[in-house]
């Protein structure tokens, strides 16, 4: 090996200018003001969004939802009513479920409640107990076989059409109504239609009590073609011509008058809804 020196090299170091921690600084601070800057854009174009969505919704005129139970159809089909009704809501803006005879069940009943009708059209048989109890009728043919604790506590009664009938049907009590319903009705407005709905106020106190916001129905027995035109009626001054409960009951009553055969009039419950 030679004599002469080993030249070592010098490390490299790379120069760094006296302002570059600032200008990184500088560049990180933009970046922040840059996420700032879109997430506000988010949250007011979210905001915007939000404000339109509820106008929209806002401006819609809100539906409203009838059913017409329609347990007469068995003995008393009359198809000019359905379509009457039917128009008349429709034209008022709800939509109408139309429930044949045959679906009218204890089961049907239990569930009304849950559907959210503001106009309930009870096109039923109905009958009084005594002095103190309304029937609704159902279209399931009574058996002691079913439902007995709703039989055993008086929720469910057995009737029928005719004194002495061979064929009878599961009948709903205002007892039914109050504790056997799932749900509570959505401020409806309940027709009864049968006869002797509010000969006394049993049936009528437990719909009240259910959630509904009141109750019409005839003082005694009542034909079914009077019923059914004073309905029309009814429905008219209610729902077209948006008069109050009481006026469109005393309104329907001076056009109609009570039914020739029974006297029965039609009243409202409770008396100043």
């Amino acid at each position: 090996m030679s004599g002469e020196k080993q030249k070592h090299k010098k490390p490299f170091k790379k120069k760094v200018s006296p302002g570059g921690h600032f200008s990184q600084a500088k560049q990180h601070h933009n970046l922040w003001k840059i996420a700032i800057y879109l997430l506000a854009a988010i949250a007011i174009s979210s905001a915007v969004v939000a404000i339109s969505l509820d106008f929209f919704r806002s401006s819609e005129p809100e539906v409203h939802k009838a059913a017409l139970v329609d347990q007469l159809s068995l003995t008393f089909p009359n198809q000019n009513f359905i379509d009457t009704t039917t128009e008349i809501l429709e034209q008022a803006g709800y939509t109408v479920d139309y429930y044949p005879g045959e679906e009218v069940t204890v089961e049907f009943y239990k569930n009304l409640p849950t559907h959210g009708y503001k106009i309930i059209i009870l096109r039923v048989h109905s009958m009084t107990e005594g002095p103190h109890i309304v029937d609704l009728f159902t279209s399931e043919l009574y058996s002691t076989s079913k439902y007995f604790y709703e039989q055993l506590t008086g929720k469910l009664r057995n009737v029928a059409y005719f004194y002495g009938d061979i064929n009878t049907f599961f009948g709903i009590t205002p007892s039914f109504i109050k504790s056997s319903m799932q749900g509570k009705f959505n401020n409806s407005i309940i027709v009864m239609m049968g006869c002797e709905g509010l000969k006394n106020p049993s049936m009528a106190e437990a719909f009240i009590e259910k959630g509904a916001k009141a109750y019409i129905g005839w003082s005694q027995s009542v034909s079914a073609s009077h019923t059914d035109q004073a309905t029309i009626y009814l429905l008219t001054h209610l729902v077209t011509e948006k008069q109050t409960i009481e006026q469109a009951v005393e309104t329907t009553m001076k056009e109609v008058g009570p039914d020739p055969a029974y006297n029965s009039l039609l009243i409202s419950y409770p008396i100043s809804s």
